[in-house]
């Protein structure tokens, strides 16, 4: 009896954990599209936003298929430990990566060229609306990742 009362228990944590990882994924793939669609005025931020993204975004569907395929009942590894190895790293990751996409974002107003008789500015109105929506998804995103990094933790410790 008490086999289907911990399967009972553990039905609302498999359930959280796999709705957590596709919109882990889904809000990926929008800060992966919102990144990619604007003139990148500081490559190496931006670079780095966008290799955080693609790649959790990546591992995110890996371990995703993991699971809903049933590999996980396969391969002896312990998962709880792994699942929060994997969920804490990508989200100190998202969560640079927010704060370096936040800070791209703030810079809008400061001129391309220094120097310049110009005043073109780093974003234009448009990019700089864009680079809001991808800072708001990949602040989302950190927080999904977060919540579950939670979610593994209190499955592994407990």
């Amino acid at each position: 009896m008490e086999t289907q009362s911990s399967q009972l228990n553990a039905f609302p944590q498999l359930w959280a954990q796999q709705t957590l990882l596709r919109e882990e994924a889904l809000f990926g793939t929008i800060v992966w599209i919102l990144v990619a669609s604007t003139r990148v005025p500081l490559p190496l931020l931006q670079g780095w936003v966008m290799f955080v993204a693609v790649t959790a975004w990546f591992l995110s569907i890996v371990f995703l298929c993991v699971f809903l395929f049933g590999y996980a009942n396969r391969i002896a590894v312990n998962w709880n430990q792994t699942d929060f190895l994997f969920h804490g790293a990508t989200f100190v990751f998202y969560f640079g990566a927010f704060l370096l996409q936040a800070g791209t974002t703030s810079l809008h107003h400061f001129p391309r060229k220094f120097n310049s008789t110009t005043h073109e500015k780093i974003l234009a109105d448009h990019e700089y609306n864009i680079s809001i929506a991808a800072s708001i998804f990949a602040f989302a995103t950190a927080v999904c990742y977060g919540c579950s990094t939670a979610l593994a933790l209190r499955r592994w410790r407990l």
